[in-house]
Order: structure tokens, then C-alpha cells, then sequence
């Protein structure tokens, strides 16, 4: 359990910057882009602000994923062997991406504002691929987790081992399509934020003409992200429904198996009277969820060993990730109904929405990212491999190190704190409207609907 403590920690702690060095780089090509296409000072200030903040979160985030790289050979021997025989593929390429994506942050970030509008933007969409790529490839050992292929198991020992096969499992669609969608969506709406705070602290023109535009650009991308997530989301539950039964029975909380099942939304799972007490049923609705027809069969838990059951709280984190999406999804429809009104800028209310969606993105991540964990025990490698036969023998140092690395994230996670709010304190907004030649006090012609 402490073994398991100590890496759940670590993952949870190291997903934040992971979710940060997928999303932002694409806003900073995307910024780039916007910045040549019309020819507006405003966009390229912004992308090497942004560019800025990345560079803190790609520092901290080399430091957590080393951290754990080196624990998933401690504390996982035995799984790590498994992955060496089988699913090594994913690790030995993801080298080459986190290349691509150091090399390319060098050069935009040190060499950009002393190269071509062109080979900056190659730049910076070199950072997003390769932070994109390494998403994708770690993303797909997890997915070979869900859905091992790729081999056979004769008399204990793995034979006719296939990579490619296991590389290209039939979890790797739905999984890195996800995971993707709401790393781009979770940055786009923390960047929403903050620019929906500057419009509420407004100093100048110029300033308000910078947020406006930071805002239209984060809402489209949020606004994307958020029905991509829906759809990935629902497609995802389709696919645990057909290839993990077991999962989604335990995520829906559906203990018999049941034709036109509800969809039972809220409440807590009760093992002994294998109920779901204080939810909310929708009739049909888990049917037509799981098979596109309301009258649909849906498998239970008690289909299957009362052993292999995971903890029935997944439910509860299955059911926080689904609102948050719904928020999302809401937020966006209400950002974009008052743009088409010609708003130049939001009420102050759906602002405070906007601010208030970046911590639930985060908050929804965690939760999708230990559904999907807990959710397969107590299984490391469904049908392969156990937690506990993956675990490290030599347990006795594991609970010291807990601690150790919780004051070790909390010095990091101070540190990049410092370094973000040192940054903005030294390099306030105007230096970079300065540098991108506008003056702050210089009053700024544009329409207001350009403004929204």
C-alpha cells in the first residue's frame, strides 16, 4: 500500500506539469501563428509570454518525470521486467520525442526573437509535436496495461512476443485521443483565466486589447477541447463497456446485469446491499451510454469474482470527471452565446467562471487519472500481472521515502511557484508590449467585437 502511496503520489504530483507541457506549447504556436496572419504585435508578445511560463513548467517537469522513471524500477520490478520483454517500444521512442522537444524550446525560447517568422513558428509546433509525442507514447504503455496484446503465456513464460502488436493495443485509440483532448482543454481554459482576471485589473488599452485577444484564443481552443472530450469521453466509456465490463460496472456503480439499466449519477456504492445509496437514476440512459440502444444489456459487477472487483469509489471519481466535463462544455456554449451578442468583453459573472474552470480542469484530470488506475485492480497488467506480485520486496525503506518525496514535492512545487511569480514581478506585461512594439499608454483602435 505504501509502495502504491508513494507512486500514485508521484504520478498525481507529476501530471500537472505533464498536462501543462502538452497544452501550452500549442498555444504558443497557435499565438505565433495568429501573430504573422494578421500582422498583430499583440499575439507575438503573448506567445513568448507563454513561452516563458513553459519554460518553469518544462524544468520542474523534467525534474518529477525523472523522479518517476527511477520509481517505477524500485518500486515495480517486476512489472518493469514485463515491459522490458514487451511493451519497451513506446519508452525507446519517447526518447527521441522529449529530443525534439528540448532541442526546439532551446531554439525558440534563446534563439527566436533572432530567427525568421517562419522558422519560429516551425519552432514552436516542433515543441507542441514533441510534447505531444511524448504524451502519446506514455500514454500507450498505460493503454497495453488496460488491454495487454502482443504475446502469448504458456506455462508462466511469455512467447511469440510481438512490440508493434502490443504497441498498437486496442486501448491506444480511445485512451491517447483523451488524454490529449483534455490536456489542450485544461491549459486553454487556465490561460482563459487568467486573461478573464487581467480584463478585471485593466491598466491601459493596450492591456485590455492584450487580454481580450488572449481570451478569444484560449476560449477556441477550451471550446474545442471541451466537445473533443465529450466525444472522446463517450467513446471511451463505449469501449470499457464492450473490452472492460468490469471497469464500467464499477464506474456506473451497476451491480446486476440489466436490460434498459439506469444511469445512476451521484451516490455511494453499497457492497453488501450491492445498491447505490442516495443516486440519481436516469432510466435507459446507461443502456443507450454503453450500447447506443436503451434497451441494451449491460454486464454487472456480479458477473464476476467478488476478488476482482476494484474499490467501488470509483464510481464517485468516474461521476467528478463526467460534471466537470458537463461544466465545460456548459461554460463554453454560455462564453460563446454573449460573444455572438458582441460583447467585447464578458459579464463579470461568466468571467468568474471562466477563472474558476481552470482548478476543476486540474481537479477532473486527477480524478480521470486515478479512475483509470483504481479501476483496474487489483490488477497492474489486466490478466497478467497483480499489484501485489508487481510490487518490490524489499518494502521496509518505502514508507521513509513517502514522506521524504511529499517534502520533496513541496519544495518543487514551491519552487516553481517562486520562479512563475518572480518572472511576472520582473518581466511585468507592458515589457513585453514594449518589446513587441506597442506603448503602453498609446490609445488602441479596434472593434469591439475584435476586443471580444
Amino acid at each position: 500500500m505504501w509502495s502504491r502511496a508513494l507512486f500514485g503520489m508521484s504520478l498525481g504530483f507529476h501530471i500537472v506539469f505533464a498536462t501543462v507541457g502538452v497544452g501550452l506549447p500549442l498555444m504558443v504556436a497557435l499565438a505565433e501563428v495568429l501573430a504573422l496572419r494578421r500582422q498583430d504585435p499583440y499575439y507575438r508578445a503573448m506567445a513568448r509570454r507563454w513561452a516563458a511560463a513553459f519554460s518553469v513548467f518544462l524544468g520542474a517537469g523534467v525534474v518529477s518525470g525523472t523522479i518517476v522513471a527511477v520509481q517505477l524500477s524500485l518500486l515495480w520490478p517486476t512489472f518493469m521486467r514485463i515491459v522490458g520483454q514487451i511493451i519497451a517500444l513506446p519508452f525507446a521512442i519517447e526518447v527521441s520525442a522529449f529530443f525534439i522537444e528540448a532541442v526546439f524550446t532551446v531554439i525558440y525560447v534563446l534563439a527566436g526573437h533572432m530567427i525568421p517568422a517562419g522558422w519560429r513558428i516551425f519552432s514552436a509546433f516542433a515543441v507542441a509535436l514533441g510534447a505531444a509525442g511524448s504524451a502519446v507514447l506514455i500514454t500507450d504503455v498505460n493503454a497495453f496495461m488496460n488491454t495487454p496484446t502482443g504475446f502469448r503465456l504458456e506455462g508462466g513464460q511469455l512467447t511469440d512476443i510481438h512490440p508493434w502488436r502490443a504497441m498498437f493495443n486496442p486501448s491506444m485509440p480511445s485512451e491517447i485521443s483523451h488524454v490529449l483532448a483534455t490536456a489542450y482543454m485544461t491549459v486553454a481554459f487556465v490561460l482563459a483565466g487568467f486573461a478573464c482576471w487581467g480584463l478585471g485589473r485593466v491598466t491601459s488599452d493596450e492591456v485590455r486589447a492584450y487580454h481580450a485577444r488572449a481570451l478569444s484564443l484560449s476560449m477556441a481552443v477550451a471550446s474545442a477541447g471541451a466537445f473533443l472530450t465529450a466525444l472522446t469521453g463517450d467513446g471511451s466509456g463505449k469501449f470499457l463497456a464492450a473490452v472492460q465490463p468490469l471497469k464500467f460496472a464499477a464506474a456506473e456503480g451497476l451491480f446486476r446485469t440489466t436490460s434498459h439499466a439506469p444511469l445512476v449519477i451521484g451516490g455511494f456504492p453499497d457492497a453488501v446491499t450491492q445498491t447505490v445509496r442516495g443516486g440519481i437514476e436516469v432510466p435507459g440512459m446507461l443502456s443507450w451510454l454503453a450500447t447506443g440502444n436503451r434497451n441494451g444489456t449491460v454486464l454487472g459487477l456480479q458477473e464476476f469474482p467478488r476478488s476482482e472487483w476494484p474499490p467501488l469509489f470509483v464510481h464517485l471519481l468516474f461521476d467528478v470527471m463526467v460534471v466537470i466535463g458537463g461544466l465545460a462544455l456548459f461554460v463554453s456554449a454560455l462564453y460563446w452565446f454573449f460573444r455572438l451578442r458582441r460583447f467585447s468583453v464578458p459579464p463579470h459573472g461568466l468571467r468568474t467562471a471562466v477563472m474558476a474552470m481552470g482548478p476543476l480542469m486540474f481537479l477532473g484530470i486527477e480524478a480521470g487519472w486515478v479512475f483509470a488506475e483504481i479501476g483496474r485492480q487489483p490488477w497492474t497488467i489486466t490478466g497478467l500481472l497483480k499489484t501485489s506480485d508487481a510490487v518490490t520486496s524489499s518494502s521496509a525503506y518505502v514508507t521513509p521515502l513517502f514522506f521524504l518525496f511529499l517534502g520533496l514535492y513541496a519544495v518543487l512545487a514551491a519552487g516553481a511557484a517562486f520562479a512563475l511569480r518572480r518572472y511576472v514581478v520582473t518581466h511585468p506585461l507592458p515589457d513585453f508590449l514594449h518589446a513587441a512594439g506597442l506603448g503602453v499608454h498609446h490609445a488602441v483602435a479596434v472593434k469591439g467585437g475584435e476586443l471580444g
